[in-house]
């Protein structure tokens, strides 16, 4: 028989490591390459502006979790605290965001598998990894918890060791041939200088980079499942973004010591063809491994994270009833198996438009993912105008900085819309995007007055 309450199954380690794992992924291995063609070596401090906002996010979102746990987080907290129209809009956009950060790890998948089996269809490989990611999502909450600290342990481990890696080549030469002699530190200055492509391409380069850090904000999902939520979350949070920072900072700096930017292709990840540029084909070979963890821990996250925001609407009233449905094991089967036939759509887009596929989804969700963080920040700031001063003074994880540190953050995420206004290559996403909202208020003032219509027919007929 099932329930519908979420069981509390996953640990500390689990939880920090999901936080990790979801944000360390396509965005970084191979969404990187597109980000430092737009900015060269500029594109480091898009990282930290970026990472900067991102972590006030994420603090806002934790002062809300500790204050108040609930079901379905983010989407709930926008309800109670601004309107059930915003509670509508962030949670069935969080769900769009996650299925599009699902088509697109599917598609780099593809892309990854296609450098050790360069005449094998991407959508074979597509089609696989949908069925397994699928068959994780199906099992207890335990075995995706401890997959993803696995998975995650793994990019995490491959990243410091290729840090350590390259490091050595840079100033020791080690393992490099009469080939790579561009290996150099200078390489981040004197191809065109830290701005090459002038501040045009600075600002163009942030769509890309903010999508890389899409799905910190997963945590939130986990709220309900998580033991000892209050130590779990805040250090969690605590500890993600200075770590994220760290790993998307130093690995891409040496990346760009390692070859010239300007000859990084897009084809690949840029972890991989670089270490195969100069000659070191095992290193290549080691790394291929772990960028397809990577797209594996992406997806398996995408899949969990719009799992559960699907259930939580669902007990809202904002999805159908039976998608409130849990197996003995906890989970949302049937929320599971609709997600498993989006994401089959993703292997049909990969079998005719490949090659420009994970672009096209990667600008698409960067709308609504920077619309998600929105809104967690307005949730947040409309909290705490609620709140009398006694309960302010007395919150456990309070926001840094308030209440400058939101008020920029929410500015930053207007400067992302209007850069995507700005550029003729995602002003097509951004027209997507508003659509999407557009279409959620109409769906949203149609349920409520379908809604209001049954109510009036059961009291008449009573």
């Amino acid at each position: 028989m099932g329930t519908n309450e979420l069981k509390r199954g996953m640990n500390k380690r689990q939880v920090i490591f999901l936080a990790l794992g979801s944000a360390i992924g396509t965005g970084l291995f191979y969404g990187s390459a597109q980000a430092i063609k737009l900015a060269g070596p500029s594109v480091l401090f898009a990282y930290c502006i970026s990472g900067l906002a991102i972590f006030m996010v994420m603090r806002a979102l934790g002062e809300m979790i500790i204050y108040n746990p609930l079901p379905g987080s983010f989407a709930r907290y926008a309800a109670n605290y601004i309107s059930p129209l915003a509670g509508f809009l962030t949670g069935w956009t969080y769900v769009f965001e996650m299925l599009l950060v699902g088509l697109a790890d599917i598609t780099a998948f593809a892309t990854y598998m296609g450098f050790w089996y360069p005449d094998t269809a991407p959508w074979i490989w597509a089609l696989s990894i949908t069925l397994i990611i699928t068959g994780i999502n199906l099992a207890a909450v335990e075995v995706y918890g401890e997959l993803e600290f696995w998975l995650s342990s793994i990019k995490i481990i491959a990243i410091i060791a290729m840090i350590v890696l390259g490091s050595t080549i840079i100033l020791y030469g080690w393992g490099t041939t009469p080939t790579s002699s561009t290996v150099n530190i200078q390489n981040l200055w004197k191809n065109g200088g830290i701005f090459p492509n002038g501040l045009f391409g600075f600002l163009a380069c942030f769509s890309v980079v903010v999508f890389a850090f899409g799905g910190v904000e997963i945590i939130g999902m986990a709220v309900m499942e998580i033991q000892d939520p209050y130590q779990t979350i805040s250090k969690a949070i605590n500890s993600t973004p200075v770590r994220i920072l760290l790993f998307y900072i130093m690995s891409l700096a040496i990346l760009m010591s390692l070859y010239p930017w300007n000859k990084i292709g897009l084809m690949d990840s840029p972890f991989v063809s670089i270490f195969e540029s100069l000659g070191i084909s095992s290193a290549a070979n080691i790394l291929n491994i772990v960028v397809v963890t990577a797209a594996i821990s992406a997806m398996n996250s995408a899949m969990y994270g719009a799992a559960r925001m699907i259930h939580g609407l669902s007990q809202e009233g904002y999805a159908l009833k039976k998608f409130q449905y849990l197996s003995k094991n906890g989970i949302p089967v049937f929320v599971i198996l609709l997600i498993l036939g989006i994401f089959l759509l993703g292997v049909v887009l990969n079998y005719f438009y490949y090659e420009h596929l994970f672009f096209l989804i990667a600008a698409m969700a960067t709308f609504a993912t920077v619309f998600v963080w929105m809104m967690i920040l307005f949730s947040q700031i409309f909290m705490r105008l609620k709140m009398p001063k006694e309960v302010q003074s007395d919150l456990k994880f309070p926001i840094p900085f308030w209440p400058i540190g939101p008020i920029l953050s929410i500015l930053f995420m207007i400067f992302i819309f209007v850069l995507l206004c700005f550029f003729d290559d995602t002003r097509p996403v951004l027209i997507v995007g508003v659509s999407w909202i557009i279409w959620l208020i109409i769906c949203f003032y149609a349920l409520k007055l379908c809604n209001s219509e049954k109510n009036k027919l059961h009291q008449n007929n009573e």
